[in-house]
């Protein structure tokens, strides 16, 4: 029977270039492949799409927002605006 370490959740998180890693932590933000945009977990808009299904072959996820932008994507314009982040101005 396996030990409780063999059972341990690995979550595939994105590093600062871009490529993935497997991690014990899950990620802090979610963010679009296609698009390069990352955004809180619980982002309205994100959602709506992963529940349509039109989102998850180009779902990420990264440690923390300085990951994020090391690997080329910019904020959501929509869940991070309202945390005051001046780069989610930025279309």
């Amino acid at each position: 029977m396996p030990g409780a370490d063999e059972l341990a959740k690995v979550y595939r998180l994105l590093g600062p270039g871009g490529l993935p890693f497997a991690s014990a932590a899950r990620g802090a933000f979610g963010g679009n492949r296609r698009t390069k945009v990352y955004g809180r977990l619980d982002c309205s808009i994100a959602l709506r799409h992963v529940a349509r299904g039109t989102y998850a072959k180009s779902r990420v996820f990264f440690a923390d927002e300085a990951t994020a932008r090391s690997a080329g994507y910019r904020s959501c314009s929509h869940c991070m605006k309202r945390r005051g982040d001046p780069a989610a101005d930025v279309q």
